[in-house]
């Protein structure tokens, strides 16, 4: 939704790429996504029409907080996913919440699965790309934020040492950034989560790798020669490196289902499919019956 708050005055440069923007966010609003920030700016270095700086960057920002503000760009379409209101639900009657357990309701599609697969991502800014895919596949979703804290990686072992007790085998999938750390939180991820969970964790890194540098041409940015890793990265890859957001959400998402994909038994997931049907009818007859007594 576009609301005006303010009165801004825009010069034609700014006007062009306001409707630029607003194009962009549109098309993949269409394809069921929203983006952040740091991803529209991606979509406009991709197709060359800013330069790949921090001070494009900045500059980006700006522009997209005063179009808001004077009601340009729509306030729904560029997403800040680091910050979060909680807040209780609330139902109008007993009716009501029955009504909602019924269309929510799901069971563990993989729980007769062989294999335990959860996705895990370096940047929460990605969530609203990954997390629509992780749950229409039933698999659990991780912002790890970065080089994850050992208590969160400690509850994460615990997590996966009861899933590997019953008998299945522990998937992780990857997506990260490619850079000195970036590539790293590979080893770290896995070490530690069979450290905790005291099972073997095959980690399966599906986005970024330098084979996707090179079919799909992303943005680079310099290494980060501060990096404590960066001596090994730059001799093997150079000085440049290449941030997840930029590539076409629509391509993470198809990444991420095909890597889970592979590891699902399609015939064990179509029975629990059916008897998830089963149990919502039944849960919709109780909600009737309620409504209706």
């Amino acid at each position: 939704m576009k609301k005006a708050f303010k009165v801004k005055k825009f010069r034609g440069a700014s006007l062009e790429l306001i409707s630029t923007c607003n194009d962009i966010l549109h098309s993949y609003e269409q394809q069921g996504y929203d983006l952040s920030l740091r991803q529209l700016y991606y979509q406009l270095v991709s197709k060359d029409l800013v330069p790949n700086t921090q001070k494009s960057y900045s500059r980006l920002g700006d522009i997209a907080s005063d179009a808001r503000l004077a009601g340009l760009m729509d306030w729904d379409m560029i997403v800040d996913r680091g910050r979060s209101t909680v807040r209780n639900s609330h139902w109008e009657s007993p009716a009501e919440i029955l009504q909602t357990c019924a269309s929510s309701f799901q069971i563990d599609k993989w729980e007769d699965q062989p294999y335990h697969v959860e996705v895990m991502v370096e940047k929460q800014a990605l969530e609203g790309v990954i997390i629509p895919v992780c749950s229409k596949l039933d698999v659990s979703f991780t912002a790890n934020k970065g080089y994850s804290s050992q208590s969160f990686m400690y509850r994460k072992g615990q997590q996966l040492n009861a899933y590997a007790s019953s008998g299945k085998k522990i998937v992780a999938i990857y997506l990260g950034d490619h850079d000195p750390s970036g590539l790293d939180m590979d080893r770290d991820i896995r070490e530690r989560l069979q450290l905790f969970s005291g099972h073997d964790v095959e980690l399966t890194r599906v986005a970024l790798t330098h084979a996707q540098v090179l079919q799909y041409q992303p943005p680079p940015n310099p290494a980060k020669v501060t990096d404590s890793r960066a001596d090994k990265y730059i001799q093997k890859f150079g000085q440049v490196s290449w941030e997840l957001d930029a590539l076409d959400p629509a391509t993470l998402a198809g990444l991420v289902e095909g890597a889970v994909k592979k590891y699902r038994d399609d015939t064990l997931w179509d029975v629990s499919v059916v008897r998830e049907k089963k149990m919502k009818v039944e849960l919709s007859d109780m909600a009737r019956d309620y409504t209706e007594s």
